[in-house]
């Protein structure tokens, strides 16, 4: 049992255990409130710079299971749980949690009061926080620590295709994409060519798809300046559905504007309303920023935060396109929004062309 430190930019310090990895890091603290899903969580490329602190207080008890990974790798810069699962109990479990944290480099604190650590980033907000093996006496790296170049630091960097050629032919925008969003569309008989992030609307274009996909990704929206511009090309041509930071960057191109939230949504039980119906439903949600309602210059707003009236869709049907804020592909979290594929599919088939 290996102490180490995790101080915060507000100077408060608290006292665990080492476990996966050794070392030191600097992030950005923030929380996430699944009960189950943590192998989700970890190689969602969408938390990249981010130590992630677990509410829920056993992590691990089902071990690690290469298959319901949502990348190749994790993307975490840090894991805080309460307490970790030593003796998995599962069929399908492959290796430990902390097996998988050593393997790939990942620096992992139990012992720590998870309960607490929330409560202070609901209260005064998301703050840099680092992981050291001795007491921090200086807060001056912390608090100059800025999540940058997000985007182009998990892309992939080549072309990947996924599927039957002979099927619905889908550009897969990748901004940091999570596996199920592939596995989703390939499910419904769509062709997915998986391109990197810097990809121009020229490129994409070429590529003669039926449809596009702008996937989940990390960091500021606001920043992915090449991909907004590339983004006002594309709408009207082919049919669009935005996920998460797709979500973000399309309504940036279309004029709408984005802000940093106070500790954003992050977990399996976000209860977004459709507007239309006046249905709940439960999403899992896995973000920083939001769309400013009143900032869009076109679309309808078409689902709201249940729980703080904060964006969760925009529908542009003189685009053809649509948009969401949460994870309908939500392996690890609920399915209630898994329809929206099928909504994504049926605007392709239908090929509405408004260009």
């Amino acid at each position: 049992m290996k102490k180490v430190y995790l101080t915060l930019q507000n100077g408060k310090q608290f006292q665990g255990y080492s476990f996966g990895a050794e070392g030191e890091v600097v992030g950005e603290l923030v929380f996430t409130t699944g009960m189950t899903g943590y192998i989700e969580t970890l190689t969602d490329p969408s938390y990249y710079g981010q130590i992630v602190v677990q509410t829920f207080p056993l992590i691990g008890n089902y071990g690690m299971i290469s298959s319901d990974c949502e990348s190749k790798k994790p993307w975490v810069s840090a894991y805080i749980v309460r307490e970790k699962c030593d003796s998995p109990s599962n069929f399908r479990c492959e290796q430990t949690l902390e097996k998988y944290l050593a393997d790939n480099g990942i620096i992992g604190l139990y012992g720590v009061d998870t309960r607490e650590l929330t409560k202070i980033v609901r209260e005064a907000g998301v703050m840099n926080a680092a992981i050291t093996s001795k007491p921090l006496k200086s807060l001056d790296e912390i608090k100059k620590y800025r999540v940058k170049q997000a985007v182009e630091s998990v892309t992939a960097q080549d072309v990947e295709c996924f599927g039957n050629p002979d099927d619905l032919k889908i550009a897969v925008w990748d901004f940091g994409a999570k596996e199920n969003i592939v596995r989703e569309l390939v499910k419904r008989g769509c062709y997915c060519v998986k391109v990197p992030s810097y990809y121009t609307a020229e490129q994409i274009l070429a590529l003669k798809a039926n449809g596009i996909m702008l996937t989940n990704g990390p960091g500021d929206p606001a920043e992915n300046v090449s991909i907004i511009e590339n983004l006002k090309k594309l709408a009207g041509k082919l049919p669009i559905f935005g996920i998460c930071l797709g979500h973000q960057l399309f309504a940036l191109a279309m004029g709408g504007k984005t802000k940093k939230m106070k500790y954003g949504h992050r977990g399996a039980n976000q209860p977004v309303k459709n507007l239309d119906s006046g249905r709940v439903y439960i999403s899992s949600q896995n973000h920083g920023y939001e769309v400013v309602s009143s900032s869009l210059k076109c679309g309808k707003l078409s689902y709201i935060n249940a729980n703080d009236g904060t964006c969760e869709g925009v529908d542009y049907p003189e685009f053809n396109a649509f948009t969401v804020q949460f994870h309908p592909e939500a392996c690890g979290g609920p399915h209630d929004a898994s329809f929206l594929f099928d909504k994504f599919i049926t605007n392709v088939k239908e090929g509405k062309y408004n260009a």
